[in-house]
């Protein structure tokens, strides 16, 4: 299915519920923050992989997946974005553990600059002027963090390496968003299963013990993985490109107000400057593809 030319607003509620969903997810990772990050993100893969293939089954695309897994160059470039982005979950869940949900909204602030930033470098993508101010803008409010701490923020740093090149990997896979979703859980399902007997039964784990919480929270990780991700690339069919961006920020947005007004993460001097920093070149960023879009419209 091709890319709509125009906003529908079956996609426009798909994609909304995608950004809120990942936008509340600290909520939910916070109520995991007992339970190591290791061992929350192989939970997350394991109960995400009978979610993911249902969809597919419903959707009856099983067989370009059985054809990615025959195809040796499709499957290497799946165990890549398999790897990228169990590290961007793992760095996530620690992250929300040990209260610096802040970094985390900032990283995924970044993260479409950051982006556009590799698609000119190394896809030799056209970077207008404002796009190059903005990604500009975003430099000078990390070199305020680091500044102003006196360390690199690396959650943030983290999470912005971990996405972009992500995001950079997803583009050159072959696959449909579902299809690759599947392969990419199903790929890390053998160790994520191999972790989790091997918690329990060294008496670590928290799946199936006397805490019945831990279990329906681990359960819920599977849920809270796919639900999102598959809504998104659902949504993402019937909107425009410019859309889909400028919503991505609804997330960031909601983990930052999460981190500062519910888990009360203080907002030193460093960050109070760099935030403002960050908006503005997302709105210079913005304006940029919104004339962009005008002017092959």
């Amino acid at each position: 299915m091709t890319q709509s030319n125009g906003d529908t607003p079956q996609g426009l509620g798909f994609a909304i519920s995608a950004y809120f969903l990942w936008g509340f997810l600290p909520l939910y990772m916070k109520m995991v923050s007992h339970i190591s990050a290791a061992e929350v993100v192989a939970h997350r893969i394991i109960w995400s992989v009978p979610i993911a293939a249902v969809v597919l089954i419903l959707l009856k695309r099983t067989g370009d997946l059985l054809a990615a897994v025959r195809n040796p160059r499709m499957l290497a470039m799946g165990c890549v974005t398999a790897a990228l982005v169990s590290i961007n979950w793992g760095i996530y869940v620690w992250a929300i553990a040990s209260d610096q949900t802040v970094d985390a909204a900032l990283g995924y602030y970044i993260n479409p600059l950051f982006s556009v930033a590799l698609g000119a470098l190394v896809l030799r993508e056209r970077v207008t002027r404002l796009q190059l101010i903005a990604i500009g803008l975003a430099s000078i409010a990390v070199v305020v963090l680091i500044w102003q701490a006196g360390s690199v923020p690396w959650v943030a740093v983290g999470l912005i390496l971990s996405w972009g090149l992500y995001a950079l990997a997803k583009k050159q896979l072959p696959i449909g968003p579902n299809q690759g979703f599947l392969l990419e859980v199903l790929i890390l399902l053998i160790p994520a299963l191999g972790y989790a007997v091997w918690l329990s039964a060294s008496g670590q784990g928290h799946f199936l013990t006397t805490d019945l919480s831990d279990t329906l929270l681990l359960l819920g990780c599977g849920a809270v993985t796919a639900a999102p991700l598959l809504l998104y690339a659902n949504g993402a069919k019937g909107l425009r490109l410019t859309t889909i961006a400028i919503l991505g920020y609804l997330a960031p947005t909601l983990i930052f107000l999460i981190a500062v007004f519910v888990f009360k993460e203080p907002l030193d001097q460093g960050r109070l400057m760099a935030f403002p920093m960050i908006w503005a070149a997302l709105v210079i960023y913005s304006a940029s593809m919104i004339r962009q879009m005008r002017a092959t419209a």
